[in-house]
């Protein structure tokens, strides 16, 4: 069965690093904007043009994983979940289908891993902790233990969520920023504790 790599950039192509450490072969990488170009030696389709095969949205915008998503669903292929050989899974966790755990990412005790979540390098989840689907961790992020996560969400590089808390739809924790209370739908915070960003 083909394995495509939906999106070329930077990470479609971390994604296609995990691939290779857990011995896969990529078919091509899916991505309108480069179709006809060789990606790091793999040519690069437009999605229109498969119709059958497994796939992996590599692709950081979570309402871009959810439109190409639902495109490649309708197409008839299916998502897959890619695990780097270097990350740790610890027992009675789940992995989605469509999820991304890179190198050195540490995913604990009974966590549950939504359609299309990415977990990138050195970040770390802890126990009894939920995230929805699309929810980005992005490199060196800690969270905390029985914290939510709620669809797509993303945890900036660096940053901290404490224990126990809810990180809401669509909000954004930037780059090592420390969250010690819940935040909003489609909020971005920042600093250390975590405030809203102030828009001027």
């Amino acid at each position: 069965m083909p394995l495509y790599i939906c999106g070329a950039g930077g990470v479609g192509r971390e994604a296609l690093d995990a691939a290779l450490a857990a011995a896969l072969d990529v078919t091509a990488f899916l991505d309108d904007a480069r179709a006809g170009e060789k990606v790091r030696g793999l040519p690069v389709l437009r999605p229109a043009d498969v119709h059958a095969g497994d796939y992996l949205v590599g692709i950081a915008a979570p309402t871009a994983r959810a439109r190409l998503s639902r495109i490649l669903d309708d197409l008839g292929l299916r998502a897959v979940t890619l695990v780097h050989p270097r990350a740790v899974i610890s027992p009675e966790t789940t992995l989605a289908e469509g999820s991304l755990i890179q190198a050195n990412a540490h995913v604990s005790s009974s966590v549950t891993v939504g359609p299309h979540v990415q977990v990138h390098y050195n970040a770390t989840i802890g126990h009894d902790t939920r995230l929805d689907a699309r929810v980005s961790v992005y490199p060196g992020a800690n969270v905390s233990g029985n914290v939510h996560l709620c669809a797509d969400a993303t945890v900036g590089s660096g940053a901290i969520v404490l224990q126990g808390l809810t990180v809401g739809p669509g909000a954004f924790v930037g780059a090592g920023a420390v969250v010690t209370r819940d935040v909003p739908a489609d909020t971005t915070v920042v600093g250390s504790p975590a405030r809203p960003l102030r828009r001027d």
